[in-house]
């Protein structure tokens, strides 16, 4: 027999455990989405001749062929910047680094 006690403790337990499952889903689901984002984001700057700072770009897009070392100056259409800044905006919601 089953006590409410321990049924009680039994149902905080598989509840807590529920919630760091859906938290750590969550979490990888964000983190593959930060990382397409910093992708595409940073794609639209290695076309356009930027050459990267951070050893992570660096090693993902090379800096073979680029021109602008400050990130404003990179000549973006006015497509390219309207994108660049909805992806800054998603990531900034995503909490992405």
């Amino acid at each position: 027999m089953i006590t409410t006690g321990r049924l009680t403790a039994a149902a905080v337990a598989i509840a807590t455990i529920a919630a760091t499952l859906v938290l750590a889903t969550e979490g990888a689901i964000a983190q593959g989405l930060c990382e397409q984002l910093w992708v595409e984001r940073n794609s639209i700057y290695k076309a356009r001749g930027y050459c990267f700072k951070t050893q992570r770009a660096i090693a993902y897009f090379g800096n073979a062929g680029c021109v602008y070392d400050v990130e404003a100056m990179v000549p973006l259409m006015p497509g390219e910047r309207a994108r660049v800044n909805q992806i800054q905006a998603m990531e900034r919601q995503n909490g992405c680094r």
